[in-house]
C-alpha cells in the first residue's frame, strides 16, 4: 500500500485585543482536492520503473565500477537488495495508578515504561527490566534481560504478554565481485532492521520470547488498540546493482523467527499514490497480544512516513514534501500527503488518501471526530516577507475529500502546538508572542475562529484539564527589542525558562490565562516539550509532575539572551486546581549532590536525569537511565532507590 505522508505544525495563537470578528489574512488561494485512491503496481517491472524514475535518488556505495549495498539484510546467501470532548488526557481512568499519557482515549502508545498497578516494566540501556513495584517495602528487580544483537526501545504490556520494539543487527559478508577478470572486495554490509519481540511474562522472573519479527527498516511508532498492536516501519532500500533486475532487490525484507529474510509483499500487492515518484516504503503491521501473537498482518505501500495519528478505528500516516530543488518561494509549495487505513481486529485495510497545503508539526496536529479528519499545517517561510508563513486547518471527510478549510491564521508565525478537543481546536502560534486561537469545527465545512489571546511566550504542548480549561507547557519569552530587530533584520523574541499556564476557554470569544508559573531562566528545559509521554497529570487529585532541568542566572542579568547555570535536574511536583493554580508540593531528584551540574557546561545530561514518572496508590516512581526511585506521594520523602 502506498503512503504519501506529511508533517504538521500545530499552532496555538491567542490575541487579547478587540471584539471584532477575526478575519484571517489570505496570501494565496488553494483549491480543495478530491481524494486520490491508492493503486497497486501492475507488475514487478512496474515497481522497478517507479523507483528508477524517482526524483529522490537512492543511496549508493562505490567500489571502482561496482556498486554494492550497505545495510541490506541477506535473502538466503545472495545479496537482496461527542460532541465531544474525549478524555484522552485522563491517565488514571478510575484506576489507582497512572498510565502512559496518550493522545486518544483507548489508543495506547508504546513507551519506555509501563505499569499494571503492581509491577513496573521498563527498557533501559538495551535491557528489559521487570520490577516488583508495590508495596514499596517489597520493591525489587524481578528480572533483567539482555538480547544480544537486539536493542529494545519501547514496549506494550497486556495481561501476561509484553511486546518490545527495537533495532536488530546482523553481520554478514557478500562474496567477492569479479569485474573484467579482477576481484574486488565489496564493503562489509551491516544489516539493520526493526525487531518486535512478543514475550510471555506469566513468570515475571523469567520472561520468555514467544515470537520474533524482523523487518528491514527503521521503527517509526506503535499503537495498541484492544488486543492488537499496530506498528510502522520506514524502509529506504539500498539498491544492489546500478540497474535493478528484480523487485526483490527493492522490496523490504522480513522474517518471523530465525528463518531467512523474504520480501514483505509481492510487487502487485504494494500500493502507491499517483502520480508516483518513489524511493522508499512504509510497512504497517499488526500482532495479537494474546498467545503466540497469531499471524503477522502486514500492508506495504510505496512512500515514507513522518507522523502518525490513530483513532480506535483508523490510522493515518502523513508526509510533507516540497520541490526537490530549492528555488525562491518554494516553501510555499509544500504539501502534506495523508494515507488512511481502517483498523479492525488486527486487520489493516487501505481507505484512501488526501493532500493538503503546508507541513504539520507532530501527531497533535491531527485528529478524527465524528467521521471527519482534521489537520493543522503551516505554510510559507517564517522569516521571508515575500512568502510569509501562515497557518491553516483543513477538514477531510471519511473518503479523504477536503470539505472545509480555515487559512491565513497568524501570518508571519508558525504553529508550536495544537490540541483538538471534540468540536474545538486550540492552536498556539509563535514568533514574538503566544497567540492562542480557539477554533470552532462544529460545522466541518465552515471552520471559524471564535476567539484568541496574546500573551508572552509559547506552548509546546497542550493538555486538557477539563472541557473548558487547558494546560499549556512551553517557554516564557521576551521581545528582542528594536536594537536586535534592526541589527539582524529580524523580528523575534528570546525564549526564557519553562512556563506552565492554565487557560480558561469557557468564554470562547475571550479566552484568558487563569494561572501561570515560570521555572528557571534561559536554558531550563523539559522532555515534555518534545515528548508528551513524559507528562504526568491526574485530574482526580490535581497531581502534576514535570521532569525538568533547571538553569538559573547567578547574580545580575546582563542580557535577555543570557543563559543560566544548571542548578537542578529532577521532577517538580504540583497540586493544580482552578482556584489556586500551580501550587508546588515539592521537588524530587535522583542526584545526591549538585556536583554534576557544576561540571556540565552549556549542556547537561546525566544517567540519573528523570525521564518519566508514574504513581501507584500513595507512591511516586521516577525513572532515569540508571535508577527507579520511590518517593512518598504526599510528603515526597525518598523511600528507596533501585539500581537498573
Amino acid at each position: 500500500m502506498t503512503v504519501a505522508l506529511l508533517s504538521c505544525v500545530a499552532l496555538l495563537a491567542i490575541s487579547a485585543s478587540g471584539s471584532k470578528p477575526f478575519e484571517p489574512i489570505v496570501y494565496y488561494q488553494w483549491q480543495p482536492q478530491d481524494a486520490v485512491g491508492l493503486e497497486t503496481f501492475k507488475s514487478g517491472t512496474d515497481l522497478i520503473e517507479a523507483f528508477r524514475n524517482s526524483t529522490e535518488p537512492a543511496y549508493w556505495e562505490y567500489a571502482d565500477d561496482v556498486r554494492s549495498p550497505a545495510g541490506m539484510p541477506m535473502l538466503g546467501t545472495a545479496p537482496a537488495a461527542s460532541t465531544g470532548w474525549s478524555k484522552a488526557g485522563d491517565m488514571t481512568a478510575g484506576k489507582d495508578y497512572s498510565t502512559t499519557n496518550v493522545q486518544v482515549a483507548g489508543v495506547d502508545e508504546a513507551d519506555i515504561i509501563k505499569t499494571d498497578g503492581s509491577n513496573i516494566y521498563l527498557v533501559s540501556n538495551g535491557r528489559l527490566i521487570i520490577a516488583k513495584a508495590y508495596p514499596p517495602g517489597d520493591a525489587k528487580i524481578l528480572s533483567n534481560t539482555s538480547f544480544g544483537n537486539f536493542t529494545p526501545n519501547e514496549l506494550f504490556v497486556s495481561g501476561d504478554r509484553l511486546l518490545l520494539f527495537g533495532s536488530g543487527r546482523e553481520d554478514s559478508y557478500e562474496p567477492w565481485v569479479r569485474v573484467d577478470g579482477k576481484s574486488i572486495m565489496p564493503p562489509r554490509p551491516l544489516s539493520s532492521f526493526t525487531s518486535a519481540r512478543l514475550m510471555d511474562i506469566s513468570d515475571l522472573s523469567n520472561p520468555r520470547v514467544v515470537k520474533t519479527i524482523d523487518i528491514e527498516g527503521n521503527y517509526m511508532t506503535a499503537r495498541m488498540i484492544g488486543d492488537y498492536a499496530y506498528f510502522v516501519i520506514n524502509t529506504r532500500p539500498y539498491i544492489a546493482r546500478p540497474e535493478v533486475k528484480t523487485p526483490d532487490e527493492i522490496i523490504p525484507l522480513y522474517r518471523v523467527g530465525s528463518g531467512d529474510f523474504q520480501p514483505v509483499a509481492e510487487a502487485t500487492d504494494i500500493r502507491y499514490i499517483p502520480p508516483r515518484s518513489i524511493s522508499s516504503f512504509v510497512t504497517i503491521c499488526s500482532l495479537s497480544m494474546k498467545g503466540d501473537g497469531g499471524d503477522l498482518v502486514k500492508e506495504t505501500i510505496a512512500g515514507s512516513g513522518q507522523e502518525l495519528y490513530a483513532s480506535p478505528d483508523n490510522l493515518y500516516i502523513t508526509k510533507s514534501s516540497s520541490p526537490y530543488y530549492y528555488r525562491e518561494g518554494s516553501s510555499g509549495n509544500e504539501t502534506t500527503s495523508i494515507v488512511k487505513f481502517h483498523l479492525s481486529g488486527g486487520q489493516i485495510t487501505s481507505a484512501g488518501s488526501g493532500k493538503v497545503p503546508g507541513h504539520l508539526l507532530n501527531q497533535f496536529s491531527m485528529d478524527e471526530h465524528e467521521g471527519y479528519f482534521r489537520i493543522a499545517t503551516t505554510r510559507g517561510d517564517l522569516f521571508d516577507d515575500r512568502n510569509p508563513s501562515t497557518n491553516n486547518i483543513y477538514v477531510l471527510d471519511s473518503a479523504m475529500n477536503t470539505v472545509g478549510s480555515l487559512e491565513g491564521l497568524a501570518p508571519g508565525e508558525k504553529i508550536y502546538s495544537t490540541r483538538f478537543m471534540g468540536s474545538r481546536c486550540y492552536m498556539v502560534t509563535f514568533k514574538k508572542v503566544d497567540p492562542l486561537f480557539v477554533i470552532d469545527l462544529s460545522d466541518p465545512r465552515n471552520p471559524k475562529v471564535l476567539g484568541k489571546l496574546k500573551i508572552p511566550g509559547y506552548s509546546d504542548y497542550l493538555h486538557p484539564y477539563d472541557e473548558t480549561h487547558i494546560i499549556g507547557i512551553g517557554k516564557e519569552a521576551i521581545d528582542a527589542g528594536e536594537d536586535k530587530t534592526s541589527s539582524r533584520g529580524l523580528d523575534f523574541a528570546w525564549y526564557q525558562g519553562v512556563k506552565m499556564a492554565l487557560f480558561d476557554v469557557s468564554d470562547v470569544e475571550h479566552p484568558k490565562e487563569l494561572h501561570k508559573v515560570v521555572i528557571g531562566d534561559r536554558g531550563t528545559d523539559s522532555p515534555v516539550l518534545t515528548d508528551h509521554r513524559a507528562f504526568l497529570f491526574d485530574r482526580n487529585t490535581g497531581l502534576l509532575v514535570l521532569p525538568v532541568t533547571v538553569a538559573e542566572i547567578q547574580g545580575e542579568r546582563t542580557s535577555d539572551n543570557q543563559y543560566g547555570d544548571f542548578v537542578f535536574q529532577g521532577a517538580y511536583v504540583y497540586d493544580l486546581s482552578l482556584a489556586n493554580g500551580f501550587v508546588l508540593r515539592g521537588k524530587v531528584t535522583q542526584y545526591e549532590s549538585d556536583e554534576p551540574f557544576k561540571k556540565s557546561g552549556l549542556y547537561f545530561h546525566g544517567d540519573r536525569s528523570i525521564m518519566r514518572s508514574l504513581f501507584i496508590k500513595d507512591v511516586l516512581y521516577t525513572m532515569s537511565q540508571s535508577r527507579l526511585q520511590l518517593n512518598d506521594l504526599d510528603t515526597l520523602e525518598k523511600l528507596r532507590a533501585i539500581a537498573l
